[in-house]
């Protein structure tokens, strides 16, 4: 399974920006797929996930009411919209799915990853 991610730029606070991965090779629309992004100098953390029908979606409480995460499994796309954007969301984001699983939070619980895209919020 490959994951491409991409959408992301430069954009001034309280900006929008939505971020797109596509997965091809062996994929499946029957699992998780989530977000998660990388501060300079900070460890990788949770941003959001949903469930292989939408219908669970699990959000950080720092992104809680200004992004929403949404998927369309007829094109094998998992979707990040960011609204209200702050210079603290200012990272590499990283999408990611599971083999097989319902929705989680921790990184562990997934196994492909794409190669991340950069979002930088200006003040």
């Amino acid at each position: 399974v490959q994951l491409q991610a991409s959408g992301g730029g430069l954009v001034q606070a309280g900006g929008s920006l939505r971020l797109s991965c596509q997965a091809s090779g062996r994929t499946s629309s029957a699992n998780a797929m989530g977000w998660f992004r990388q501060a300079p100098g900070k460890e990788r953390e949770f941003v959001s996930t949903i469930s292989w029908n939408g219908g669970t979606t699990l959000y950080a409480n720092s992104v809680k009411g200004r992004f929403s995460i949404s998927r369309d499994n007829a094109k094998n796309t998992v979707y990040l919209q960011m609204n209200s954007l702050k210079p603290e969301d200012t990272a590499v984001y990283y999408c990611a799915t599971r083999r097989v699983g319902a929705v989680a939070n921790l990184e562990s619980a997934y196994d492909y990853w794409g190669q991340g895209t950069q979002v930088t919020v200006s003040s």
